[in-house]
């Protein structure tokens, strides 16, 4: 089977750059969507998975700072470069704010900017195989495993349905602290629509069935924001 290829969102107005830049890194065994301005890159990063965002600052539409933004609403951990001509110390830091992995002035070094892509995917690619790792939890008296989808107590095992499973997995990962509802609801359905959170408080509902039997497991919901699994050791 063949290995999937790094996916690379590329915003870029500037057409020869973003198109020489494209071609060099698809030369270089990465899958790469160019996008001119901010509000088409920002529907192929809501469409699409990507693994690393590449995203120039002075766009039309919405500039790389705005898109930054909205892609770190849907994807906090997701790896972003700013590749700017702004070289002010003030831009800078603000990239840096949003939340970027690195903030590289024009023009540069093709092969640096490839050499770092290489350095943080690699990073990504061992700190999710550690969190893959981590796919058994004890919630009070109950032993949950995310990689099975089971969810054992006195002997009883209840199967969970795939996003019963994703929703309890992301809540053990945030236990006795608070789980974001929109961060849920964007990792597990895509999108945070009001009907997608109908449907969220549906599964919070069948969990809370679930874990009834330890009367020291409770799934609070903090009003407008979220979630928290409470275990009293």
């Amino acid at each position: 089977m063949e290995e999937r290829k790094p996916k690379i969102l590329l915003a870029e107005d500037d057409t020869n750059l973003g198109m020489v830049l494209k071609n060099y890194l698809e030369l270089n065994d990465y899958d790469v969507e160019l996008c001119r301005d901010g509000i088409l890159a920002l529907a192929a990063f809501r469409r699409e998975k990507f693994d690393i965002c590449l995203l120039d600052i002075m766009m039309p539409n919405m500039d790389g700072f705005k898109l930054a933004e909205e892609i770190r609403d849907v994807d906090p951990d997701i790896p972003l470069f700013f590749l700017s001509a702004k070289t002010m110390k003030e831009d800078i830091i603000q990239g840096y704010k949003l939340g970027a992995d690195d903030y590289i002035s024009k023009p540069f070094d093709s092969e640096l900017l490839l050499l770092k892509i290489k350095a943080i995917l690699k990073r990504n690619q061992e700190l999710s195989a550690k969190e893959e790792d981590l796919h058994e939890f004890q919630i009070g008296r109950y032993h949950f495993n995310s990689r099975l989808r089971s969810l054992e107590h006195d002997g009883q095992t209840q199967t969970l349905s795939p996003k019963e499973n994703e929703l309890l997995r992301m809540l053990c990962e945030h236990k006795n602290d608070l789980l974001p509802r929109e961060l849920a609801l964007k990792k597990i359905w895509g999108s945070d629509t009001y009907f997608n959170g109908r449907s969220m408080d549906v599964y919070i509902a069948k969990l809370r069935k679930y874990l009834k039997d330890d009367t020291h497991i409770e799934i609070v919901n903090i009003h407008g924001n979220g979630f928290r699994l409470v275990v009293q050791e």
